[in-house]
Order: structure tokens, then C-alpha cells, then sequence
């Protein structure tokens, strides 16, 4: 692991920024810059960059005091490096940290309302809900929508999964820390869907909040369609054999929350 700067916080409530980089080393300038007004602690991780992109990454790290740089001798995936990143972020004393994507996808002028809403709700998942531009691939959106209902069916919430791949989130340290101590997670594209899957089992309050989201002309993707579908689907076939470890307690959840959602209707 190496560091451009530690910094340690205190106090009850510390909120740090999270960006895996892989192949993104060009974009990652601007996402820190603007992310830099927040006057926030940031983890890199260099998820086993090549050269060329390892340049970029150690010049931002230098040119920001609160960049910490956590670097994975070869590529680990997203999933692997985030979960570094958690435990780091342990150690520092931050409890809420917010994951952005490196390849500057993301709008993060919409920070600022995604940080005020951790704030107020500090046991919370922050998940950001994708607004799309007509530059989304087509692939992409069916690929959500399977994901989602996939999510849904392994949770046993109709309806309450929103979006379960998108990487704009403020998780809460606590809850997060503790499912990488002793869990095993999917290390590449399944990772964002698994850890909401995961955080919902662990009756973590999941809001949605909508995001703009771009993918810029010429982007490059990390996404490997053959790969990665075949790690999605050992990761919904694990989440598959959980659900049914866990489904006394999903069901009992669910029909408690039915009964108060008919009860609030009655009073209503």
C-alpha cells in the first residue's frame, strides 16, 4: 500500500470519497478536481494499472494533500479494490464513503445533495438511481433491468430495488466493513449489485436519489461481456443459495412491512 497522505479523522460523523481506477488513469484529474471543493479525505486505489496510467494517477495524488493512494500490485477488480478501501477508511475513523467511477461518467455537481442526505440519514445506503443520456448503450439498460429484478427476487423486496448497478453511493462504513471481514464478495462487475444485496440482508435502509449519468464518446469500458456475465452469474447463483439460507428471516421482513404499508394505508 502506498501513501501520497494519511490523513485521520475524528468526531461522530466523517465522510471521505472513494475512486477505483482501472484503464481511467486520463480522467481522473478532472473527477478529483472537482470533487476537491468538498475539502474531503479521498482514497484512490490504483487497481494494477499500466504504466502509462499509473503517471496520471501519482500526479493527482501528489497535486492533493487529502488523496490517499492504496495500490494493488495487479488487477483485483472493482469489488476488491472498494473493499481495500473500506478497511482503510476503517483505520482513518470515516464512516460514510462515497464511491465514484474514475472514467468521469458520473455528475458529481450532484454531490453535495448526496452527501446532505447521508447526513440526515447516517444508517443509510445513498444510491444513486441513473438519469441516462441518450448516449447509454442499449445493452447496458436491458442489463440493469435483469439485474434489478434479479436483486429483487434474492431480497425479497418487490419494487424496492430501484437500480442495483449503479456505482454512485455514500455506504455506511459500519455495516460494510463487516460484510468484508467475513464474506466472501465478487471482486469485478458483479460487486455493485452483490454488496446492495448484501446490505439489504443486513436490513440496511437503501435511498434512492437520481443521478445523470453519461458515457462519453470514446469511453473506455471495463466490461468484458463474455467474463463478466459469467461472473454475474456465479455471483446471482451464490446471492441465489443465500436468499434461501436467509429466507425465514427476508420472509418475516417482508411480511412486516407489508402489514404496516396496509396499515398506513388504513389510517390514511
Amino acid at each position: 500500500m502506498n501513501f501520497c497522505n494519511t490523513q485521520v479523522v475524528t468526531g461522530n460523523m466523517q465522510q471521505a470519497f472513494i475512486i477505483p481506477v482501472y484503464n481511467h488513469g486520463d480522467t481522473l484529474q478532472n473527477v478529483v478536481a472537482s470533487l476537491a471543493e468538498y475539502n474531503l479525505p479521498i482514497i484512490v486505489v490504483d487497481d494494477g494499472n499500466r504504466l502509462k496510467d499509473k503517471v496520471f494517477i501519482n500526479l493527482v495524488c501528489q497535486q492533493y494533500e487529502n488523496v490517499t493512494l492504496i495500490t494493488n500490485k495487479f488487477n483485483r477488480g472493482k469489488g476488491y479494490s472498494v473493499c481495500r478501501a473500506i478497511k482503510q477508511a476503517h483505520k482513518m475513523g470515516i464512516t460514510h464513503l462515497f464511491q465514484i467511477d474514475a472514467d468521469g461518467q458520473h455528475d458529481t455537481e450532484q454531490c453535495q445533495l448526496f452527501l446532505e442526505a447521508s447526513k440526515n440519514n447516517p444508517d443509510a445506503l445513498i444510491c444513486g438511481c441513473p438519469k441516462f443520456d441518450e448516449s447509454v448503450p442499449v445493452e447496458r439498460l436491458n442489463g440493469r433491468k435483469i439485474s434489478n429484478n434479479y436483486a429483487s427476487f434474492v431480497t425479497l423486496t418487490d419494487g424496492y430495488i430501484k437500480d442495483a448497478m449503479c456505482g454512485y453511493r455514500i455506504y455506511p462504513v459500519e455495516p460494510f466493513y463487516k460484510i468484508c471481514r467475513f464474506s466472501y464478495i465478487d471482486s469485478h462487475m458483479g460487486f455493485d449489485t452483490e454488496i446492495l444485496i448484501r446490505m439489504i440482508w443486513k436490513n440496511v435502509p437503501i435511498i434512492y436519489m437520481p443521478v445523470e449519468v453519461s458515457y462519453p464518446v470514446g469511453g473506455k469500458s471495463n466490461f468484458r461481456m463474455i467474463r463478466g456475465n459469467i461472473r454475474i452469474s456465479f455471483m446471482f447463483a451464490r446471492m441465489t443459495i443465500g436468499m434461501w439460507l436467509r429466507y425465514p428471516i427476508l420472509n418475516k421482513r417482508r411480511k412486516s412491512q407489508k402489514s404496516e404499508k396496509d396499515k398506513n394505508k388504513t389510517d390514511e
